[in-house]
């Protein structure tokens, strides 16, 4: 689950698969501006055509059972974030081999976080 802090100063990533939370602890204080893992993407605001979607840098901090996102700058209130994290990212599920709807690729979790 990918939800905002009770203040809306972090994004805390809950409900982790194990292996997931193994793979951040052997990259201690990793930076998600270089991270394949999770990436935050500010999106823009709605009545501004001009202006791009970018990546907002910050930092990755563990518990027993979370990750949390800490901003290098705080979000700014109104707007939308776009949360993608290959934290418990998997290839099929038992739903899908019996279905026949197989995948090939690595699907994420995905969030819109409005702060």
């Amino acid at each position: 689950m990918i939800k905002f802090s009770p203040d809306s100063s972090a994004i805390v990533f809950s409900g982790i698969d194990p292996a997931g939370l193994l793979q951040v602890r052997n990259i201690p204080h990793i930076d998600t501006a270089y991270s394949a893992l999770i990436s935050i993407v500010q999106q823009p605001a709605e009545n501004d055509s001009s202006a791009m979607e970018l990546p907002f840098p910050g930092k990755l901090s563990l518990t027993d059972s979370t990750v949390v996102f800490k901003p290098s700058t705080p979000f700014v209130k109104g707007r939308s974030y776009e949360v993608v994290s290959y934290l418990n990212a998997k290839f099929n599920n038992a739903v899908m081999l019996f279905s026949g709807k197989l995948n090939h690729r690595v699907k994420p979790e995905q969030a819109i976080l409005k702060r």
